[in-house]
């Protein structure tokens, strides 16, 4: 496959259906042989404004696993920034220096700025509560490993649905694939109406609840996300649903043999230990498949796969 080469991967609505398949079937390639040097003499910016673990450290191990170079940085208050340089003249500089940026910021449309700035693809790891466009696609992987398929799946999704840049993501990506949605959250927290107008007018199903325990069983994918207090600016609503939803081992007594559990990562209190040992938990393996999933990412875009 062709790639673009001034394409950017800024939301997942940025690629076709083909995209995606092309992408998840790359990341196959790239689990079973971890080590393919193609991309020496290359050199990735990372840029996080805002902080994280899995995803840039994923991403920094992508890109040495592809035998390129990392640059960059995990903390804004060590850059020019502290000292008033604009996020545009931050990009435009780095875009001086490197093949490709990989950018995550806490404002909204950050990164769709950041490409429409740059000289170089520009990967989006996440602005504010707008989109996660690579974890989605490790998502969707982690479901076509387990579901065996991508068409006619019943996804619940739990917890912070408003915020959640991640659920938002994984909504668009999916709807290329005839899904059922169950949005499992607090009046405070529910599914933004955008989205839903989206799936309306796609013609995708997909219905409200507060109560957690009510679907379980009749799901494919129990996606659980954290209640985010980096996105309030109310400390007392965050108070009065951080801990709304826990799952323990005890509410899976009837789920189907195959359903299985992710999450984004970090969780805090709303999946319990007891979870881990069941056979439905797969987010430690979902968030390994980060790996294989961003190389294909950078590789595609770099057009070398």
């Amino acid at each position: 496959m062709i790639t673009d080469m001034s394409k950017s991967l800024i939301s997942i609505q940025d690629f076709s259906k083909e995209e995606i398949l092309h992408v998840l079937e790359t990341a196959k390639e790239f689990e079973k042989n971890k080590e393919q040097k193609f991309l020496e003499g290359k050199v990735i910016g990372s840029l996080f404004f805002e902080p994280s673990t899995r995803t840039r450290l994923s991403f920094e191990t992508a890109v040495n696993r592809l035998g390129a170079k990392v640059i960059g940085f995990s903390d804004a208050s060590n850059t020019s920034q502290s000292k008033g340089e604009t996020l545009k003249d931050t990009i435009k500089m780095v875009s001086n220096y490197v093949d490709m940026i990989i950018m995550r910021h806490p404002l909204e449309g950050s990164s769709r700025y950041a490409s429409e700035v740059a000289s170089v693809p520009v990967v989006n790891a996440g602005d504010g509560a707008n989109q996660h466009p690579s974890q989605t696609l490790l998502d969707l992987y982690s479901i076509l490993q387990t579901q065996g398929t991508l068409e006619n799946l019943t996804i619940n999704m739990v917890g912070d649905l408003k915020y959640g840049r991640t659920t938002h993501s994984l909504l668009q990506a999916m709807s290329h694939f005839n899904p059922k949605f169950i949005f499992t959250a607090p009046e405070e927290l529910k599914m933004p109406k955008e989205y839903k107008d989206f799936l309306d007018a796609k013609g995708i199903e997909y219905i409200e609840t507060a109560d957690m325990e009510e679907h379980i069983d009749d799901c494919d994918i129990l996606y659980m996300t954290r209640v985010q207090q980096e996105r309030f600016t109310d400390l007392m609503e965050y108070e009065r649903v951080k801990d709304v939803y826990r799952l323990k081992a005890s509410m899976l007594a009837g789920a189907k043999p195959g359903m299985k559990i992710l999450h984004p990562l970090p969780r805090v209190n709303e999946i319990d230990q007891d979870v881990d040992d069941t056979p439905n938990a797969y987010y430690f393996k979902q968030a390994e498949n980060g790996l294989y999933i961003r190389m294909a990412i950078i590789s595609y875009l770099l057009g070398y796969r």
